[in-house]
Order: structure tokens, then C-alpha cells, then sequence
């Protein structure tokens, strides 16, 4: 399929399918006995891993992260042990995260106060 069919299918801008490519994680193949143009083409596979980017991307991974999984993924290089562990790692990452958020909403909450309070 071509990269605005791609796109229908995926609810993917081609905009942002041609940002992936150029990053790596998709790739698009020109078909040998088309001569007249260069259009890339694009099969199922290109739309499981477009899934899996929006998937990653929601859950906080950045492009280079998703790379590697990809990489991993559609490689067969990592077991199912090591694919739980990078989840686990990327869920520890998160609730760190929230940690420092929890954190800063108490210090903005407490300078609040001290502005209704006339301390500060």
C-alpha cells in the first residue's frame, strides 16, 4: 500500500509516517519493476509496527526507546524475560516520575499557601 493508504488505515498522518522513517523504525520498499517513480510501499508489517509506536508513544517511550524495541521485537533478539524486564524498567521509570510530580504539586501547594497567607 501506498503511504496515504497507510495512513488511512493507521489514523497515521503521512507527515509523521515519513518522521518514523526517516528515524528508523518503519521502513517503505520501492517496487523493482516500477520504473516510473519512486513511491514506497508498505505492507502489514508497517502497520503492526505503527501500532506498537502509538502504542509505546502513550506509555511514555521516546522514538529512540521505541528503536530499540522494535529492533528487539521484529529481530527476535530479546526473550520473553527480557521484554517484561524493559516494561518493568519503563514502569519504574513512571512511578518515579509521579514521585518528583507529587513532589512539585506539594512545594506549588505549600507556595500557594503562603501567598493566601501573606508569608511570602
Amino acid at each position: 500500500m501506498l503511504i496515504n493508504e497507510l495512513a488511512k488505515k493507521t489514523g497515521v498522518t503521512a507527515h509523521t509516517i515519513r518522521f518514523y522513517e526517516k528515524s528508523g523504525l518503519i521502513k517503505g520498499k520501492r517496487k523493482a519493476d516500477v520504473k516510473s517513480n519512486n513511491y514506497f510501499h508498505y505492507d502489514e508489517e508497517a502497520v503492526e509496527k505503527l501500532e506498537l509506536i502509538g502504542f509505546a508513544k502513550a506509555v511514555g517511550f521516546t522514538i529512540s526507546e521505541i528503536g530499540q524495541l522494535i529492533e528487539a521485537w521484529y529481530n527476535k533478539k530479546f526473550t520473553i524475560e527480557k521484554k517484561v524486564g524493559i516494561l518493568d524498567e519503563k514502569l519504574a521509570s513512571i512511578d518515579d516520575k509521579i514521585k518528583q510530580l507529587k513532589q512539585m504539586k506539594k512545594l506549588i501547594a505549600e507556595f500557594k499557601q503562603d501567598i493566601i497567607d501573606e508569608t511570602c
